[in-house]
């Protein structure tokens, strides 16, 4: 008996093949980026910069963390400073350029919000 997958884990598997796919023809180039993972709550948003090899976080933020000091981290305002906070520390780990997983989630509001921030940060995708 097989398990039925969620709408949510279906797009989640969707976006990451597309991510995938695009790895393969970039290895022939040898360009393999790593990926921005970003998850969104009601009431935060997450970051985090993952090697496409080994699957480790090279970098993380997350409007919880203590150097943003925000009031409120439902925000677009906050999901850009997230941006930016993990675009400096992936920065610091020596990443450049990434490949941009949005997951499940749409690219609007927050999440777009987020991307725009990492771009300003010095990030490339």
């Amino acid at each position: 008996m097989t398990k039925r997958l969620t709408p949510a884990q279906r797009r989640t598997f969707r976006t990451r093949n597309k991510l995938r796919q695009v790895n393969v023809e970039r290895n022939a180039a040898r360009d393999v980026r790593p990926r921005l993972s970003v998850h969104r709550t009601e009431k935060h948003i997450y970051a985090q910069v993952i090697d496409a090899a080994g699957g480790t976080v090279l970098a993380a933020a997350s409007s919880l963390d203590k150097d943003l000091k925000l009031k409120k981290g439902t925000d677009s305002s906050a999901a850009t400073e997230v941006g930016k906070l993990v675009a400096a520390r992936a920065k610091k780990a020596g990443v450049g350029k990434v490949q941009f997983d949005r997951g499940r989630f749409l690219y609007h509001g927050r999440v777009k919000a987020l991307a725009e921030g990492a771009r300003d940060g010095g990030l490339e995708f």
